[in-house]
């Protein structure tokens, strides 16, 4: 007890060292149940169909919300005076004429053989069938010049982790890629075993989507060692056949529009007024995918509509009492192929990024239970600040008093769930940085993330703690300071 009484008052004279001025409590009856279930249940309407990034879905879903966000009180904070910050989103993707064909037999590509990396190809090579195996013993293999045939294993690959069915195949690739390349490998075709088999039809789904990418990621075509995934029925003619593997692999770049969306609210101090704090979220989501039931849309209502709603939510509290320092808003595009959006912000950002002290994320925080909420970047390696953790547990203190989890948080976690959000490319830029989250679900990327499958209680909570957290640095007499040393 006493070490606990020891801790609570340090981390109060902690706390109070960067918010020695006193200063107006936070509008906390500001924020409405009633207003966030409203905002959720609209940005999920059908007709934008998922929101997919690069796509007229997720366009229209953005133009409908910067209305949201001049309703709130924003000011344009984006390009040309207006809320939008436009960006070149790319796509690789494997052209539908290209063909692959041993012998006499053909396959069509990305149906009935997946590729895997997507990659210009021609070959013309032997086929080399090792079938079952491990990384070690091919060293001994000359395999320079041929296809070589691989069964696909779960040896040394972990299983605790969402949506493993999805990322299996990349993990199988791994295991192996290395290795053939620089023994001189043709290509490699990897037999699908029972678990790639039941999800064939989803893989093929995301590859037939391709690659994302922006200027600097995935923005010119790459020559790499071909990947392809084959059904086990083609085991014995792969390893008896005398014939080569011929493919023609045929890869288009497509370049497509996609969008941040930027508002800010000013503050009240003018010695304060170029030092923002960033409240994000991401707007996008996965579009149409596998069925559940009758549906097939997925709403995203958790991902990630429900802080998208609290950061609108944070922006009326804001407007109705202002503070010291001015409230910036970003809702990223594209963060679901690979937090693209974030990515352009953080290197193309509206307001000198030095100008901005603190960014406060959000992801899925609306699920689970209700008494519970999980603080990522607060521990470990990873913590980019400890004045943002001290001021987030301080407002978890003054209002939704969450049961933190902190096993989320650690570095060996396999989830990694700190890495995956839009906070991580301001973190990697010598930006602090905080992640709120309730954590995954079991309707994570799924057309059930609906309205009925989310908590409104839970998100008003998590909206609480947010924006207690971002008015106490708002307000604060000194700008958090960066760990530089954190593991990023």
């Amino acid at each position: 007890m006493k070490k606990l009484l020891c801790t609570g008052i340090a981390l109060t004279c902690l706390c109070g060292s960067l918010f020695a001025q006193k200063v107006a409590a936070p509008l906390v009856s500001n924020i409405k149940a009633e207003e966030l279930k409203k905002d959720v249940v609209e940005i999920i309407d059908d007709r934008y169909f998922g929101r997919e990034a690069g796509t007229l879905n997720e366009l229209k879903s953005a133009v409908w919300l910067t209305k949201k966000m001049e309703q709130a009180g924003m000011k344009p904070a984006g390009e040309d005076g207006t809320f939008y910050q436009f960006f070149e989103l790319i796509r690789q993707e494997v052209m539908p004429s290209s063909r692959v064909q041993i012998g006499q037999k053909s396959y069509a590509v990305n149906s009935e053989l997946l590729v895997s990396v997507i990659t210009p190809a021609q070959l013309n090579a032997p086929i080399l069938y090792i079938g079952e195996t491990n990384a070690d013993a091919l060293k001994d293999i000359d395999m320079k010049g041929k296809v070589v045939v691989i069964k696909a294993s779960m040896e040394g690959i972990k299983r605790n982790m969402s949506l493993f069915e999805r990322r299996y195949p990349d993990f199988v690739v791994g295991k192996y890629y290395r290795t053939l390349w620089q023994k001189g490998a043709a290509g490699l075709i990897l037999l699908a075993d029972d678990l790639v088999e039941d999800n064939w039809d989803t893989i093929m789904r995301e590859n037939r989507r391709g690659k994302k990418g922006i200027e600097g990621i995935r923005d010119k075509i790459e020559v790499k060692m071909p990947v392809f995934w084959m059904h086990a029925s083609e085991a014995d003619l792969l390893k008896n056949t005398r014939d080569n593997f011929v493919a023609d692999i045929q890869v288009q770049l497509y370049k497509y529009p996609s969008v941040n969306l930027i508002g800010r609210i000013d503050g009240t101090d003018p010695k304060l007024k170029d030092e923002y704090v960033l409240f994000s979220s991401h707007h996008d989501y996965v579009g149409v995918t596998t069925p559940m039931g009758q549906d097939s849309i997925c709403d995203g209502a958790d991902d990630n509509t429900s802080m998208t709603a609290a950061v609108l939510a944070t922006a009326r509290a804001f407007k109705a009492q202002p503070a010291r320092r001015p409230a910036l808003f970003v809702l990223h595009g594209s963060e679901e192929p690979g937090m693209l959006g974030a990515q352009w912000h953080a290197t193309h950002p509206t307001v000198p990024l030095k100008n901005i002290i603190a960014v406060f994320n959000g992801d899925l925080i609306a699920g689970n239970a209700v008494d519970s909420a999980t603080l990522l970047g607060s521990t470990g390696t990873h913590m980019t600040s400890q004045e943002l953790v001290d001021a987030a547990l301080e407002a978890n203190q003054e209002g939704p008093k969450f049961k933190l989890d902190t096993e989320w948080d650690k570095p060996g976690h396999p989830e990694y769930f700190f890495f995956r959000s839009d906070h991580i490319r301001y973190a990697r830029l010598g930006v602090p940085v905080l992640f709120f989250t309730s954590n995954l679900t079991d309707y994570y990327h799924t057309p059930i993330d609906d309205i009925d499958h989310i908590s409104i209680e839970k998100l008003h909570k998590m909206t609480e703690w947010i924006y207690r957290t971002g008015w106490k640095v708002a307000n604060a007499d000194k700008r958090p300071t960066y760990n530089s040393k954190a593991d990023l």
